[in-house]
C-alpha cells in the first residue's frame, strides 16, 4: 500500500464525513439562528428554549437525509472493501 493510496482514502473519507454531517449541521444552524433571532426580538433569554426545536430539526433532517446518508456510507464501505486486494498487491 503506497502512501498516495492512504492519502487518497483519507481524503475521500474526510470529504464523505463532511457530506454526511452537512445536512444535520446546516439544519441545526438554521434553527439555532431562527431561535436566536426570536429570543433577541422578544428578550426571552431561556437557554433551554432552543434545545427542543434543534432536536426536532435534527430528527427531521435525519428522516429526510438518512436513506441517502446510509446509501453513501454503504457505497464507500463497499468500494473500500472491494479495493483491499488491489491495495495489498
Amino acid at each position: 500500500m503506497t502512501p498516495e493510496a492512504v492519502i487518497d482514502i483519507g481524503h475521500e473519507a474526510l470529504f464523505l464525513t463532511m457530506m454526511l454531517a452537512g445536512p444535520l449541521l446546516i439544519s441545526a444552524l438554521v434553527v439555532g439562528l431562527l431561535i436566536g433571532v426570536f429570543q433577541a426580538a422578544t428578550q426571552i433569554q431561556e437557554m433551554t428554549l432552543s434545545f427542543i426545536p434543534k432536536l426536532m430539526a435534527l430528527v427531521l433532517a435525519l428522516f429526510i437525509a438518512g436513506p441517502w446518508m446510509l446509501r453513501v456510507l454503504t457505497d464507500f464501505s463497499l468500494r473500500l472493501f472491494l479495493a483491499i486486494p488491489g491495495l495489498l498487491g
